[in-house]
């Protein structure tokens, strides 16, 4: 955790706030990163960016340090709901779509866990494609009934930031990642490990894999589903 967190007080000066703002910008970044979906036009995803940095100086303004988590994990659903708000009005998502999603909530249902793209592509009878391009659209259009893995793994740490059983429960969480991480089908386990632990944004993941951006999001996004699936399972 950095410096601004730790001495963050429960009354936060001008210059607390500040400082938690200007050490987080780049978070922004690395949360708009993942969200390709809408548009690579230039100035509608500085709108999104913009977006999102309303919901970091949103975050730094209410942040308490006694809930007894970090900045980045309590900013981090704020931040992106506000980035899911504008893209929202930049990118409506289409009736085929819409179907598509209805298709597979009803299949989700009623699948076992952990449920698998595949399993929902034979499920719903649309193509692996459909699933994942349905699935990225998911992650934005619902975030509190489709977390994000990162939501997942934020959601997770109860316990008090700074108290030792802390530590010993992000750890076995890191633990937990790594071992579904391994289970999951090479190319999704090469996007999700080149996102993570080399902290490759999804352009640039793209240009080592030969793959376009979007291409790449699909991935990501089946990836993260499955790693929900898988943990969720686990964690119960």
């Amino acid at each position: 955790m950095n410096s601004a967190s730790n001495t963050y007080k429960r009354t936060a000066s001008g210059a607390d706030r500040e400082r938690l703002i200007l050490d987080n910008v780049d978070y922004v970044g690395k949360i708009l990163s993942t969200i390709t979906v809408a548009t690579n036009d230039p100035d509608e995803r500085e709108n999104l960016k913009s977006a999102g940095m309303v919901g970091l100086i949103e975050s730094a303004n209410s942040f308490d340090i006694s809930l007894g988590i970090s900045f980045r994990t309590f900013a981090f659903p704020r931040i992106r709901g506000a980035i899911i708000d504008e893209l929202r009005k930049l990118a409506p998502v289409s009736q085929k779509m819409l179907h598509q999603i209805g298709l597979i909530k009803k299949a989700w249902q009623l699948l076992q866990p952990p449920v698998t793209p595949e399993q929902l592509a034979k499920k719903t009878e649309l193509s692996l494609d459909q699933i994942e391009a349905s699935l990225e659209a998911m992650r934005f259009l619902e975030p509190e009934d489709w977390n994000d893995l990162s939501c997942i793994v934020h959601q997770s740490w109860k316990s008090d930031e700074f108290a030792p059983e802390h530590e010993i429960e992000k750890l076995e969480m890191k633990e937990l990642l790594a071992e579904s991480i391994g289970e999951l089908p090479e190319k999704e386990r090469l996007v999700v490990t080149m996102y993570y632990s080399d902290e490759l944004n999804l352009a640039e993941i793209g240009a080592v894999l030969s793959l376009s951006e979007s291409r790449v999001s699909r991935i990501m996004a089946a990836a993260k589903f499955r790693l929900k699936e898988q943990i969720l399972a686990r964690l119960k």
